[in-house]
């Protein structure tokens, strides 16, 4: 049986972009239907993303610091970890936040739809109901925010429940005793940490030079140590060459730059090596929307496609793929279709990497500005002259600032360390504001805090940080950009 409905907008994927884009569009007096595959709003990262992997690494940091207390004087018991308690508490957070945003959906008059949307042409899409019958919808607008999947490197990968991707992992069903990880990216590293915590012996493979290919180089060196320190091997310019179940495990053939191979077992084998975007199987060849050649759908500042009626925003757009990016898009594409001047438009997205330390950046690296004509100079402030990290047993950690020279401005940041999450903020605000480093160095900052070392290392690059001494220059005191 097949019912018909007619709304001015509905939004085909309900995660941070999805759900926000709806809210927004309702709050502007539209009639808006939601769509998707789950019970409740939330996405891919509030099911199977974000919100269950840092419920999972706020565990693993607990429980690393049960163990580095010793070195205060403090001996815990080794810790008694019930996996089923622990995946059951994942679980109840997701339920309460998706449970809240259904009900926020309610409020605001949202008609949630549970199924799959197929475009038939550019007003009309067909939901395919996980439940008895199909929909047809009527609309005058829709944005596309589909979100993106795992990549898994079909060509060698065995079938086998031993081998997981992101989203099997967080099922938590047990803790291997030999973990491989293909992939040194953030995701690869959280779920890596998680698993270590809980007991696993991890090795991690990465094809590229170092880990976190794309991040700052100065940002990882800390973090490295760290992970080395924790996971049972970290092995950079390898490939997995081979993957063979048998018996005892899964056997992997790695192959290094120098031509030569080994072999590994491992009880398990998790696949990190990205993510795709979730674009096919939307009908999108009915209308003009345009897919590139990498499975993202093109869309200008505003969301639009080519397709006047149609919109797409968050990971099925292009990188970077994150939830906070996905999130202002949506409510600009509700903007935008509700007739408003409206376009995304940021100067700077901050990423956030939560392994333990966190590591998060956002803004251009030194070598960016080099590329771009600019010259750039980089304040470091170590740690190790911050008494809140002394405290924190955080002092490995490290911020910086990267500052154009001609005009003092800050158009970078980074920063490695507890709490990085949090701090990077401040930074995100300031290059977003437009902010010159007098305007960091000169804010005062409580003490003794983490936040103080955004001050101390725009002191370092007027040479007048009170911790740490570097040589002096002036202070620009014409705030003219």
């Amino acid at each position: 049986m097949s019912e018909t409905l007619s709304t001015q907008i509905v939004v085909l994927g309900a995660g941070p972009g999805g759900y926000a884009a709806a809210f927004r569009a309702a709050d502007l007096g539209r009639s808006v239907v939601l769509v998707d595959p789950e019970e409740n709003p939330g996405g891919v990262c509030l099911h199977r993303g974000c919100i269950p992997s840092k419920a999972y690494l706020h565990a693993a940091r607990l429980l690393r610091e049960t163990r580095d207390a010793d070195h205060y004087g403090i001996k815990f018991a080794e810790p008694e970890i019930d996996i089923a308690r622990l995946s059951a508490w994942r679980s109840e957070v997701v339920s309460q936040l998706t449970s809240g945003l259904a009900a926020l959906a309610k409020a605001r008059g949202v008609q949630f739809v549970r199924g799959r949307g197929t475009f038939r042409d550019a007003h009309s899409l067909r939901v395919d109901r996980l439940g008895p019958g199909q929909l047809e919808i009527r609309f005058e607008h829709a944005i596309v925010a589909t979100g993106s999947r795992p990549t898994v490197i079909d060509s060698f990968l065995p079938e086998s429940d031993r081998v997981m991707t992101s989203t099997g992992a967080l099922e938590l069903a047990g803790v291997p005793d030999r973990l491989l990880v293909i992939g040194g990216g953030y995701i690869g590293l959280e779920l890596g940490s998680v698993y270590a915590a809980l007991g696993a012996q991890v090795t991690v493979v990465e094809l590229e030079p170092k880990l976190l290919p794309g991040a700052d180089p100065d940002l990882v060196r800390v973090l490295e140590k760290a992970i080395r320190a924790r996971f049972e091997a970290v092995k950079t310019e390898t490939k997995v060459a081979r993957l063979v179940e048998g018996d005892a495990g899964i056997t992997a053939t790695f192959e290094n730059t120098d031509g030569t191979s080994e072999g590994a077992c491992f009880d398990a084998v998790l696949v990190a090596v990205g993510r795709k975007p979730n674009s096919s199987g939307l009908g999108l060849a009915a209308t003009s929307a345009v897919i590139d050649e990498r499975g993202f759908i093109e869309a200008d500042s505003s969301g639009g496609t080519a397709e006047p009626s149609i919109y797409a925003i968050g990971d099925v757009t292009g990188e970077p793929m994150l939830a906070h990016k996905a999130t202002h898009q949506g409510l600009v594409a509700a903007e935008a279709i509700a007739g408003r001047r409206a376009a995304f438009e940021p100067n700077v997205i901050p990423a956030v990497v939560f392994t333990d330390p966190e590591l998060a950046w956002c803004g251009l690296s030194q070598a960016e500005a080099k590329e771009l004509g600019i010259d750039a100079v980089v304040a470091r402030y170590p740690w190790q002259a911050s008494g809140r990290a002394k405290t924190l047993g955080a002092d490995a950690g490290l911020t910086k600032l990267v500052i154009d020279q001609a005009d003092d401005r800050v158009i970078g940041a980074g920063v490695v360390g507890q709490g990085a999450g949090e701090l990077i903020a401040e930074a995100a605000l300031a290059i977003e504001m437009g902010a010159v480093a007098s305007d960091i160095a000169g804010a005062i900052h409580a003490h003794p805090t983490l936040s103080e070392t955004w001050m101390e290392a725009a002191d370092v690059f007027y040479g007048q940080s009170v911790h740490l001494y570097r040589k002096r220059r002036a202070a620009r005191t014409d705030k003219t950009r």
